[in-house]
């Protein structure tokens, strides 16, 4: 909105060319999210508490050291779609049209999470809406953002598919690229939402993800760059990079009250949403490959859910003591902190993998 309303002003006032730059307002809608965080989280986690009294249900077959956690209220990540949001039409042009898609995921996914989280919060339970429903909620929403990227996009670059480390390689899957896209999108949201199980461990790893893409969209957007560097130039997709400020300044303000010991949990009212938000940017950025490396954690805990269950039904024996893996650790004997700073080094790990793609060509 200030990019609207200002830059045009630029010729009279030169000090206002500074809303021209993507940097400088991706500056902005990480500073005015992590202010604003600051500014409503005591408000919010005091309001969540009053409405939940006993907060987010325990898993009877966790780790003992989960009992003390109850109480805690989860929808956490209300605070983070609000900030979010409001940080991102603060800074970002107003008609770009890849924003609003990536808005619609965000928003869409948050509300079925808050539609999950109520109904687990009325059953007592960990039973949330019905999975087949979930699923085909997520994926409906996902399939409009797809679809609405695919039309955006030139052909035949909208409906292929890149591959990282080879300059022009793109095979163009037609339709079928639609199909893909939400597989991509639905199986992100869902890898971060298996990852939110410790204080902290989801919300690091989330950030890492949304700045290495707000570099990529940048990057991709920006047509002497994208040349410079061999990868696939697709137009207005540096705006995108507003948005992942904004992810990155709101992750910091809720890791805030979310570090250990949690004074609030994301829930997948915030798991959803930012998993969501982050499988739209791989597919309209053209980096769905980049994306599993950069979100390398979120793989491997979603690897660690898949085997332990085929494992089980197959063998009847479980692989892991418990899944996802983080829970495996702590039923090692790790301390929660051990496991999430340890977890937190393998994302940035994967997420520098995930840079050198640019240059590894």
């Amino acid at each position: 909105m200030l990019y609207n309303l200002l830059a045009p002003l630029a010729s009279d006032l030169q000090i206002l060319n500074l809303f021209k730059y993507i940097t400088f307002r991706t500056g902005g809608a990480m500073v005015t999210a992590l202010f604003l965080s600051f500014m409503i989280g005591p408000a919010v986690i005091r309001w969540l508490k009053k409405k939940q009294k006993e907060g987010q249900p325990i898993r009877a077959d966790g780790p003992e050291t989960h009992f003390k956690k109850k109480g805690t209220p989860t929808m956490g990540g209300l605070m983070v779609i609000f900030t979010v949001t409001l940080s991102t039409l603060l800074w970002v042009d107003m008609v770009n049209p890849f924003i609003w898609i990536v808005l619609w995921v965000f928003l869409g996914y948050g509300a079925i999470g808050f539609a999950d989280d109520y109904a687990k919060l009325t059953k007592a339970s960990h039973d949330g809406i019905p999975g087949k429903l979930r699923l085909a909620l997520e994926g409906g929403i996902a399939l409009v953002g797809v679809l609405s990227a695919m039309t955006l996009i030139a052909p035949p670059l909208g409906s292929s598919l890149a591959f990282p480390f080879f300059k022009n390689l793109l095979v163009d899957l037609g339709l079928f690229f639609a199909i893909f896209g939400v597989f991509v999108i639905v199986g992100a949201a869902n890898a971060v939402n298996l990852t939110d199980g410790l204080d902290g461990l989801a919300i690091g790893p989330i950030m890492i993800a949304a700045g290495c893409f707000g570099i990529i969209a940048y990057l991709v957007g920006n047509a002497v760059f994208a040349s410079y560097l061999q990868i696939h130039y697709v137009k207005d997709a540096g705006e995108l990079a507003v948005f992942c400020g904004a992810l990155v300044g709101a992750g910091l303000g809720f890791l805030w009250y979310n570090a250990p010991p949690a004074e609030v949990f994301m829930g997948d009212t915030g798991s959803l949403s930012m998993g969501g938000a982050l499988g739209i940017m791989a597919v309209i950025t053209k980096h769905e490959i980049v994306l599993g490396i950069i979100g390398g954690l979120f793989v491997i805990e979603t690897l660690s859910v898949i085997l332990q269950v085929v494992s089980y039904k197959t063998t009847g024996k479980r692989i892991f003591k418990m899944a996802p893996i983080h829970h495996h650790f702590e039923k090692q004997g790790w301390p929660e902190t051990k496991v999430v700073i340890r977890f937190w080094i393998l994302a940035i790990i994967f997420a520098l993998a995930g840079l050198a793609t640019l240059k590894l060509r």
